[in-house]
């Protein structure tokens, strides 16, 4: 079986306004003996590691690249050291991933990623506008990133996410032009960018902000003027739009991504972290010191039917613009979805929300801009 790795670093130099992560600022006194037991945390699951096919390796936080680089050469060392014992898994195809922040690394450490096996950079840039950056709590402005990136193609990273984002505080639909264009106009142009909607988490430093009204958000109607032009002009730029907030070069789809919208399993290692293993969905304690001292670390949350799946892979298919694929759910599960879910998916053809094609049950452009209303009907 395939299998996907996410590993959670938890550090940051500064909690960003929206963020409700497991995140912690002022902690890096920690990162040596937090390493150490995500290290015999992967040492406890390495049966898991070597029965299935590694395809990803996913370094998200928190921000990565505030920790030693060397920490993180440790952490795929020992992950490199188990599936060496076995032949499942060919070390050279695995996609592996690293968030970085702009203002958070330098050329030598990207240079170590690159040297420790890391093929994949994703550059937390949200905005080219440096008011905007600011307003939103991030610490670094447009030029940190433009040298970030610089940096990431002189050591021969040539597959290179940004991300941006949506409906921020004062962001106007030519902040977004702006921010867009000088992203595609970088050489070279990154393979791969995502765009997310800017989401009010519950108690963030933005929601008390916007609670006060210290700062005022753009409208739906706006946001949705944002996200149309977002894809309009990034496909204009060949840029596939192959899930709802992400849009790739050919063959510079995140695989990582892919494969948790396929419903295909994977393994969390760290705080927090989420895995996915033969139907159960667990987690590992949000609470840092219970983490670093106790053995009992997991919590359980979904021990799923059959029936569950099916739902589920409906769900997270619907993420892809492609859509579900008819004769993959019927070799996965041995059923015709037409049939499963027919009172669903004749409501949802009916309000325009999802067409039916051949091989393929996706979203319309109305369903795009409700998706919420399709995915629920799967929950």
């Amino acid at each position: 079986m395939e299998l996907g790795i996410y590993i959670h670093i938890p550090f940051c130099v500064k909690k960003c306004d929206y963020c409700d992560f497991i995140s912690y600022v002022n902690k890096f006194n920690k990162q040596e003996e937090y390493i150490k037991k995500i290290i015999e945390e992967i040492e406890d699951n390495k049966e898991i590691l070597k029965n299935n096919n590694i395809t990803t390796i996913y370094i998200g936080g928190g921000t990565p690249s505030t920790i030693k680089p060397e920490l993180i050469k440790s952490i795929l060392d020992k992950i490199y050291k188990i599936i060496e014992t076995t032949n499942k898994t060919n070390k050279e195809n695995i996609e592996i991933t690293i968030e970085v922040n702009p203002g958070t690394t330098n050329k030598n450490n990207l240079q170590m990623y690159k040297n420790c096996g890391i093929n994949r950079l994703s550059i937390g840039l949200q905005s080219t506008n440096n008011v905007i950056l600011k307003d939103i709590g991030r610490i670094h402005n447009y030029e940190q990133f433009l040298n970030t990136y610089e940096w990431a193609n002189e050591v021969g990273f040539n597959n290179i996410n940004v991300d941006l984002m949506l409906g921020l505080p004062k962001q106007t639909i030519e902040n977004l032009k702006e921010s867009l264009q000088k992203i595609t106009d970088l050489k070279p142009e990154p393979k791969h960018i995502s765009v997310y909607s800017l989401i009010i988490e519950e108690n963030t430093e933005i929601e008390r902000k916007l609670n006060e009204g210290s700062i005022e958000l753009p409208d739906e109607e706006a946001e949705r003027n944002q996200y149309k032009y977002t894809k309009n002009y990034l496909e204009l730029k060949g840029y596939k739009h192959y899930e709802i907030s992400n849009f790739a070069k050919d063959n510079y789809e995140s695989k990582h991504n892919i494969n948790c919208w396929e419903q295909k399993q994977y393994i969390g290692f760290g705080i927090a972290a989420h895995s996915y293993i033969d139907g159960c969905r667990y987690s590992n304690t949000n609470d840092l010191e219970k983490y670093l001292k106790s053995k009992d670390i997991k919590i359980i949350h979904e021990e799923q039917t059959i029936e569950d799946m099916k739902k589920e892979y409906m769900l997270l298919g619907l993420r892809k613009i492609d859509g579900i694929s008819i004769s993959k759910f019927k070799e996965k599960f041995g059923e015709n979805p037409i049939y499963l879910f027919r009172k669903e998916l004749q409501k949802l053809v009916e309000e325009s929300l999802i067409i039916i094609d051949l091989d393929y049950i996706k979203l319309t452009e109305k369903g795009i801009d409700f998706a919420n209303l399709v995915w629920k009907e799967f929950v």
